[in-house]
């Protein structure tokens, strides 16, 4: 367990960010939390540094990503109808399968040593979709989970109209994440067409958006969830 708990959490608005860019930006953070853990093992507790946490939000242009555990065959298209459409598309080392991130979606990062909170990585993904549910609750919505399936789902298993308005995908290594959630805010639903989402086949894909019947105010949105996550996690928030 790290000796120096350190719940300060630095938050960053990237904007509308370019999926490899943020992947790679998320990765320097991360290898950062890495090598303090590193560097700690081996002086005593007098001398070691607290390890850092961060929070990213952003949403990328079109961009469809395969997990780990994903299998090619659930994206739809070839390399010239991605084009076509305006996508990109990357094999990344998150877990789960694919999933689609585009402009009117908040993503969120969580780049975070869990030994600074709590050491379950059960719990940690619980919070990520507490979160959600807890902003969709404030816009009226009421969701929920589905046993043995990870994200944030509307509807109903009995009546079959089950729909997932967030997916999650993450990395860990010593206590360390990356990756995270992807909220469908405004987002065009069309793009999913092009996937298996999540390699799931029988369940449909929805938004806030859609739900209400229209826009969101996307930076309300980002305000309740970062409030949301500040509190489920106990995080001292500091922003840059």
């Amino acid at each position: 367990m790290n000796a120096l708990i350190n719940t300060a959490t630095t938050f960053i608005d990237l904007g509308l960010k370019d999926y490899k860019e943020a992947w790679d930006y998320q990765a320097s953070l991360f290898n950062e939390i890495l090598a303090v853990k590193a560097s700690n093992r081996n002086l005593p507790a007098h001398a070691q540094q607290q390890s850092p946490n961060y929070l990213l939000f952003c949403e990328h242009p079109h961009v469809y990503t395969l997990g780990k555990s994903g299998e090619e065959k659930n994206l739809l298209l070839d390399q010239r109808q991605l084009h076509a459409i305006g996508a990109t598309y990357y094999h990344i080392n998150r877990g789960g399968d694919i999933t689609y991130h585009g402009p009117g979606q908040l993503v969120v990062y969580p780049v975070i040593d869990m030994e600074n909170f709590f050491t379950d990585i059960h719990k940690y993904m619980r919070l990520l979709e507490e979160a959600v549910i807890l902003t969709c609750q404030e816009y009226g919505i009421r969701c929920g989970r589905i046993a043995g399936l990870t994200g944030v789902w509307l509807g109903n298993q009995e009546q079959g109209d089950e729909r997932k308005i967030c997916a999650l995908g993450v990395k860990t290594s010593r206590w360390v994440t990356m990756h995270g959630l992807a909220f469908n805010v405004n987002i065009n639903l069309q793009y999913f067409e092009h996937i298996v989402p999540c390699g799931i086949d029988d369940k449909a894909v929805t938004s806030l958006e859609k739900e209400l019947g229209q826009t969101v105010d996307f930076e309300e949105v980002k305000e309740k969830m970062k409030k949301h996550l500040v509190s489920l996690f106990g995080m001292q928030i500091l922003n840059r």
